[in-house]
C-alpha cells in the first residue's frame, strides 16, 4: 500500500532541538508530569500490546504517537487492525508489507507507528511467528520487543523545523504533521513472549507417523467405496 512507502521515508526525519516554540507548547512541568507504560497480556501466540501514556493539566489539545520496532519474532496482522480501526477506533499504521504466514528466520523486523487519542490509551493485537525446531532440549524462545519512542503535538502549537519529526497526521489522515520526541522518559524495559519451538529430533517419528496415518486413511476410504459404492 502507498502509505508503507510513505512511512518509510518520513520515519528517516528526526532532528532533536530545544525552541521557544517547543517550550511554550509543552513547558517543563507538562514534560515532568509525562509517563508511558506498555504491557502484554494473553498467553501463547496471540498477545495483546496494552499503552497507556499520561500527562497532567495543559491549556490546550495534545496528542500523542508510539513509534514501536517490533523484532521478526513476531508480527501485526494489517487487516485484522483494519477491521479493528472500523469496530474500535484503534489507528496503526505499519511502515512495511508485513508477510502473514512466513516464519521468524526468513522474516523482518519493521515499525508500527500507534496513535493514541482519547484516553490515551491502546490494546494493540500481536501475534507469534513459528521459529526453527531446535534439536536441543530448548522448548521455548523468548521474543523481547523493546519500549516505543514517543511523540507529541498540538494542533495549537508550531514546532521548529530543526525539533520536529515528520510523520502522519492520523491513521487516517496521511498528510504530514510535525511531531515532537520526547526523550528521557523512565524506560519501563521490553516485554517478553515466550514462544513454544519445535524439536527437530522428532522429525523422522513424526514423518513416518504422518505417511502411515495418511497411508492408512486412503486404504480405509478405497475399501468403504469398493463396498458400498455403486459402479
Amino acid at each position: 500500500m502507498h502509505h508503507f512507502y510513505l512511512l518509510a521515508t518520513v520515519l528517516y526525519f528526526i532532528h532533536n532541538g530545544n525552541s521557544q516554540e517547543a517550550d511554550h507548547c509543552f513547558p517543563s512541568e507538562f514534560l515532568e508530569s509525562l509517563s508511558m507504560s506498555m504491557k502484554i497480556t494473553k498467553a501463547g501466540f496471540h498477545r495483546d500490546l496494552l499503552y497507556s501514556v499520561e500527562w497532567g493539566k495543559v491549556d490546550h489539545d495534545v496528542k500523542a504517537l508510539l513509534v514501536q520496532k517490533l523484532p521478526s519474532g513476531v508480527y501485526m496482522d494489517e487487516y485484522q487492525l483494519e477491521t479493528l480501526k472500523h469496530d474500535t477506533g484503534l489507528e496503526v499504521l505499519l511502515d512495511s508489507k508485513v508477510d502473514l504466514e512466513a516464519p521468524e528466520y526468513l522474516s523482518s523486523g519493521f515499525t508500527a507507528l500507534v496513535f493514541l487519542s482519547g484516553t490515551h490509551e491502546a490494546t494493540v493485537p500481536v501475534h507469534g511467528r513459528y521459529h526453527r525446531a531446535s534439536n536441543s532440549s530448548q522448548k521455548w524462545v523468548r521474543v523481547d520487543i523493546a519500549s516505543p519512542r514517543l511523540f507529541l503535538r498540538s494542533d495549537e502549537c508550531a514546532l521548529h523545523h530543526q525539533e520536529a519529526t515528520a510523520a502522519p497526521c492520523t491513521a487516517r489522515n496521511h498528510s504530514i504533521c510535525s511531531w515532537l520526541e520526547i526523550p528521557r522518559l523512565e524506560d519501563t524495559g521490553p516485554v517478553s513472549l515466550e514462544i513454544p519451538v519445535g524439536d527437530s529430533s522428532m522429525l523422522v517419528s513424526v514423518c513416518v507417523g504422518t505417511v502411515l496415518t495418511a497411508a492408512l486413511s486412503c486404504v480405509f476410504l478405497l475399501r468403504s467405496i469398493w463396498t458400498h459404492g455403486t459402479f
